[in-house]
């Protein structure tokens, strides 16, 4: 089975070849390193930027506006505050035109904790790009779902941000991509660089084939009748994880729902989960205040107040400034295991 960052190489080189992918760029995007977590390697579109965000994607935006249609990554999502107020510009430009304008272009760019990235390399930017009005905004938690949210995203005509979470980039998953070969060694020795001299490397791309995942769609992952969970990114497994120790120990089941787009986002699939078990627990590792999550439950409680047996609860990272390279710092500045079984356990078990 391929990795998520093998699903989304495997995206790109889809998207170049039959999508019309015209540049694939950023920092160490191009050879020999083919990004730093090697999501690009191989590419024949892919070129190296300067140390520049804001020159990635403005440049992004001329190519779209003159007729391309570009993928560009900022290397950590961290950085994408550097050009926010472009990110703004180009979330209105289809709307400002009606419709006339497209800005078919895709950022994609590493999110969140689990990798002890400190402080520079650990933000989470979800809650930010989801008051970036104009884009749509997703974060797969597995590699089917990175290569048909990547494929979607390609063939929109809006800028669309991809985010990767850093914790599952290597995480293979258990279904595999269309017409991915079935030995996972030989996918690594057809597509993944040596390590060393790459100047006469290239890869052996399989013939893998249209998948997409559409944007706004959310994933029951689980099903369930005691809570319902709603999540994304890395916490995704976590949350299975926990429903499923906490269905064999105790006897509880949950709905874990995997957002998968954080905007638009699957408001139905919600809804549906919440009607049915009274119950819910949005969780995500961003920081708390002015988090997504908060704005997920306060639309809970405005349309399903009646439903609620219980009252609804989030679990969210610490509002610090920063998440320390220290092992214990990171596992206490976002939610770990523990914290999603504690909350889970509590909402199922709370009396109504």
């Amino acid at each position: 089975m391929a990795t998520l960052v093998q699903a989304v190489r495997l995206a790109l080189h889809y998207g170049e070849t039959h999508l019309g992918v015209t540049d694939v760029f950023g920092e160490d995007v191009g050879p020999p390193l083919g990004g730093v977590f090697t999501a690009t390697q191989g590419l024949k579109t892919a070129w190296n930027t300067p140390l520049d965000e804001r020159g990635i994607l403005g440049t992004a935006m001329g190519i779209a506006y003159a007729g391309g249609r570009p993928v560009c990554e900022i290397q950590f999502c961290d950085y994408a505050f550097n050009s926010i107020d472009l990110m703004k510009v180009a979330g209105n430009q289809r709307w400002c035109s009606g419709g006339q304008f497209p800005l078919p272009m895709v950022v994609m760019t590493p999110n969140g904790a689990g990798i002890r990235g400190s402080i520079y390399h650990s933000h989470s930017f979800e809650s930010w790009a989801s008051r970036l009005a104009g884009w749509k905004v997703v974060m797969p938690s597995n590699p089917l779902d990175a290569y048909g949210l990547m494929l979607s995203a390609i063939a929109d005509p809006n800028p669309v941000l991809v985010l990767l979470p850093k914790a599952l980039m290597r995480v293979k998953g258990d279904k595999p991509l269309p017409g991915e070969p079935a030995d996972a060694d030989e996918l690594a020795r057809r597509i993944d660089a040596p390590i060393g001299d790459r100047t006469q490397w290239q890869p052996d791309w399989p013939e893998v084939s249209e998948y997409f995942v559409p944007i706004g769609r959310g994933d029951l992952v689980r099903e369930g009748d005691s809570a319902t969970v709603v999540t994304w990114g890395r916490l995704v497994p976590v949350c299975v994880r926990a429903a499923d120790d906490l269905s064999r120990e105790l006897g509880f089941t949950f709905d874990v729902i995997d957002l998968r787009s954080i905007f638009p986002y699957d408001w139905d699939l919600i809804a549906h989960s919440v009607e049915k078990t009274g119950r819910v627990l949005i969780a995500n590792e961003d920081t708390e205040v002015t988090n997504f999550g908060e704005h997920l439950l306060r639309r809970v409680v405005d349309e399903h107040f009646y439903d609620l047996l219980v009252k609804p609860r989030t679990l969210m990272g610490k509002h610090v400034p920063g998440i320390g390279i220290n092992q214990t710092y990171e596992e206490n500045s976002v939610p770990q295991y523990t914290d999603v079984v504690a909350a889970m356990r509590d909402l199922a078990a709370d009396a109504a």
